[in-house]
Order: structure tokens, then sequence, then C-alpha cells
């Protein structure tokens, strides 16, 4: 055998991993759409396009990788009021089973991104840290 087969063959089975790798959720800040422990792909940035509103995201926040709904884009502004979440004025309806919290707040995103867990009183977010710039987007959770 020619000593560059092994090579070549090894670089052909990982190669998939430069555009998707697996991730163990880890909190309950995405419950319930995400259970810790639970496994997903994760598609990488460079190859998942700008985010978009209700997408998950894998980002690097200020407390290390956190995985969080992309709810306010740049420019925009976010309200918080009596579990409402309101863009623009606009009320935005929670995914589907998202555990919402009763507090308040205001946000502009500037050149931003506004992230927020589904289950708001168990995470650490954008209420927290401020918006995230698009450089923090690591990768977009697939079948979210």
């Amino acid at each position: 055998m020619r000593p560059w087969v092994p090579l070549a063959a090894t670089a052909l089975a990982l190669a998939p991993l430069a555009v998707v790798h697996p991730l163990r959720v880890q909190g309950r800040s995405m419950e319930p759409a995400l259970r810790e422990g639970e496994l997903r792909w994760v598609l990488r940035a460079w190859a998942a396009g700008p985010p978009r509103r209700g997408q998950v995201w894998v980002v690097a926040g200020p407390e290390g990788s956190a995985v969080k709904r992309v709810v306010g884009l740049p420019g925009e502004r976010i309200e918080l009021a009596d579990g409402d979440l309101r863009v623009d004025g606009r009320r935005l309806d929670p995914p589907a089973g998202a555990r919402l919290e009763r507090q308040d707040g205001t946000w502009t995103c500037g050149s931003g991104y506004f992230l927020l867990g589904d289950n708001r009183s168990a995470s650490r977010d954008s209420r927290a840290w401020g918006p995230l710039p698009g450089s923090a987007f690591e990768g977009r959770l697939l079948g979210e």
C-alpha cells in the first residue's frame, strides 16, 4: 500500500467536520427545545450564512460558549415588559414551549445581535451581556 493512502483516507473521513461538528448541550437555558446532555449537530458559522431571527446559534459569550436563540438584529430595539417581547414595537411570539420570565428592560442592538435562552429564568444571555457582535457567532444548530 502506498504511504499516502491512509493519510488521504483519514483526511477524507474527517472532511465533513470542517463544515459540521457535534455538540453536547450543557445547561437548561434552552429547555424545552434542547435538553441537557442532548447531542446536536452544528453548522460552522462560515457555512451558515448571517444569523436570522429565531435561529439557534452557538456563540462565544462573555462567560464562554453558549447556545442561544437570535431575537434582535443589528439596529433594532428590544423591549421586555410583563413577559412580552417586542422588537421595534412589534410583539414577537415566543418559541413553542418557551418559559418566559417577567423581567422588564429595553436594549438597543446597535451593530450587534440580541440573544435569549428559551428558558429565560435559567438563562444568562443578552439581558446580562448586551448585544453580541457577528464575530461571536461560532455555528448554527441544525434541526432548529
